[in-house]
Order: structure tokens, then C-alpha cells, then sequence
């Protein structure tokens, strides 16, 4: 392995892993009150791009961390849609 996809491995992981707490806590709180719909959701469409960029260069790196952090952001961007609407109700 090169240094440079180590290091694109090692930047995908602590990118990736910054979004853990995130998800935590907003799983375990449902709270989404300080999230912002209009950036998650283009946050979310970015990072699928990232993923689809990730796949047409085949730079494993970057597909392994914007492939979990869609699923860790799509997770929070739902949750936003389903849980912000119920406390405006």
C-alpha cells in the first residue's frame, strides 16, 4: 500500500468516524431540533456524488468513507423529515 492511500484511509476513517456522535446521539434523543433540513439534505446529495466520484476513479478510500457516511447522513436527514415534523404537529 502506498503512503498516499494510507493516507487517503486514514483521512476516510476520522471523516467518517466525526459523524458517529452525530448519529448517537440523535438516534438515542431524537432530537433534531438543531439540525438543519436544507444543509443535511444538501450535505447528503453531496455525498453521494462523493461516492459516485469515489467509484469512477476506484479510489477505494473514498468510496468506504462517503458510502457510510451517506448511510450515517441519510440516517440523520430521516430522522430530521420524520421527527421534525411530529413536534411541529
Amino acid at each position: 500500500m502506498q503512503i498516499s492511500e494510507l493516507i487517503g484511509y486514514l483521512a476516510a476513517a476520522l471523516t467518517t468516524c466525526s459523524f458517529v456522535p452525530q448519529a448517537l446521539h440523535t438516534f438515542r434523543t431524537r432530537d433534531v431540533s438543531g439540525i438543519s433540513l436544507g444543509m443535511y439534505s444538501v450535505f447528503t446529495v453531496g455525498i453521494a456524488l462523493w461516492l459516485v466520484y469515489g467509484f469512477a476513479l476506484k479510489a477505494w478510500p473514498i468510496v468506504a468513507a462517503n458510502a457510510i457516511t451517506l448511510v450515517l447522513a441519510g440516517a440523520i436527514l430521516g430522522m430530521k423529515v420524520v421527527y421534525g415534523t411530529r413536534r411541529r404537529r
